[in-house]
């Protein structure tokens, strides 16, 4: 064995010993993260590190990831096409289905037509890194997700960041930088805090400025407007660059971006992380085709109508909720974060809210700013009105017992 090879026993390298400090530093600042033992379908009811509880933080707003009907259809296509694409969709990985469910998301989103990632991360990151280089501008929302923010970061171009759903902050930064291209970016509704971006004043500012917008309708899709199809048509809002995901409110897997044709050509010979990828198993998408079509139906609809009734009830019971009322977002949404501030605060709630069969995430630094750790609850229309009543009384009862120890400004 050579010398570059061997190794003795008993010593460790400085690898082991640096990545060892480093977690213990993260540790120190209460930031470590490991990742909770889930068993079972993803709805109302989860079992998380062995525990029943109550699932309140899922993305599958619609309860669709369990659906009868999409399960089926992943099963035929599995039979049919197998369980892997094995090769890039620009060699032999670009199955029919592919084709088929691309087609159906383009007539959907009144869009020439769409184009389908393996992930949302993938398709944010291929997309902007494609589109925009060093002579370009950038205007990003503070809070857009870490998929626009490395997306900008790898496309070099310079990137002028605005005040969260601020559009005159956005269109000064649009006035005060030069670029061959501007871009503005953002989410439409934001995942950690359940708020809608301006969509119809940033279109219009984009218009005026002379800059392409791009809409990242991740938690819209299947939610907000017409049969599901965003909160860009529910505004009636036109951005040249729609991206969505198909593994929230659809139940599945991956994402897709919808546009004109000449753009997403562009991305198909442009973006890497569509270019040197294995392509998505082909059974993805024909559950997530499956899924779109129950979300166009009345069914989605109905799905739909209980989401927001769920929505509505769920803030209505926190604001009346005295220790917690003061952490709870002004508008209603499938998203409902509870601002507690300290991250360990934070973590220790949720932990005792897990032990009394609520399962809330919490959410720290860097997801969100430091100093607004907080518990994400993510609602379902599965969830029934005592599902509700028992997260906000468990909830109630761990922060009212956890934030003795700290200050009542804790809780923002």
């Amino acid at each position: 064995m050579s010398a570059r090879c061997s190794t003795s026993v008993g010593t460790q390298s400085p690898e082991k010993g640096q990545w060892e400090e480093e977690l213990k530093a993260i540790e120190r600042k209460g930031l470590l993260r490991t990742m909770p033992l889930v068993s079972g379908m993803p709805g109302r009811l989860i079992m998380v590190d062995h525990r029943v509880a109550l699932n309140f933080s899922s993305n599958n707003y619609l309860g669709l990831a369990g659906h009868e009907k999409v399960i089926e259809a992943a099963l035929d296509a599995a039979r049919r096409y197998g369980v892997g694409s094995t090769a890039s969709r620009l060699i032999a990985g670009n199955s029919e289905i592919f084709r088929q469910l691309e087609d159906f998301i383009a007539q959907w989103k009144r869009t020439e037509a769409a184009l389908v990632f393996g992930s949302g991360y993938q398709a944010n990151v291929g997309i902007i890194s494609s589109l925009m280089d060093e002579r370009d501008l950038i205007v990003s929302d503070e809070l857009n997700h870490a998929s626009i923010i490395d997306g900008c970061r790898l496309s070099r171009a310079r990137v002028a960041i605005y005040r969260h759903v601020d559009a005159d902050d956005a269109e000064q930064a649009l006035k005060r930088y030069p670029g061959r291209r501007k871009l503005l970016v953002t989410e439409s509704v934001f995942s950690m805090d359940g708020d809608a971006a301006p969509l119809q004043d940033l279109s219009f500012i984009c218009r005026r400025r002379g800059a392409m917008l791009m809409v990242d309708e991740a938690h819209a899709t299947g939610i907000r407007g017409p049969q599901g199809s965003g909160l860009a048509a529910e505004l009636d809002v036109i951005p040249e660059i729609q991206m969505g995901t198909l593994g929230k409110a659809v139940g599945v897997a991956g994402a897709y971006v919808a546009g004109e044709k000449s753009l997403i050509n562009f991305l198909i010979n442009t973006s890497r992380s569509l270019i040197y990828t294995t392509a998505p198993p082909p059974m993805t998408a024909a559950a997530a085709l499956a899924a779109l079509h129950i979300i166009r139906s009345p069914e989605g609809e109905r799905r739909r109508a209980q989401l927001y009734e769920n929505a509505n009830e769920f803030h209505r019971r926190l604001k009346e909720t005295r220790s917690v009322s003061n952490a709870v977002s002004a508008v209603a949404s499938h998203i409902a974060p509870v601002v507690i501030g300290p991250s360990d605060a934070t973590m220790r709630i949720s932990r005792e809210c897990l032990r009394n069969g609520v399962f809330a995430h919490g959410i720290r630094y860097p997801t969100v700013p430091e100093g607004s750790a907080r518990l994400r609850f993510t609602l379902m229309s599965d969830h029934t009105k005592e599902d509700l009543a028992k997260a906000v009384s468990v909830l109630s009862d761990a922060a009212a017992t956890i934030t003795l120890h700290h200050s009542r400004e804790c809780l923002c």
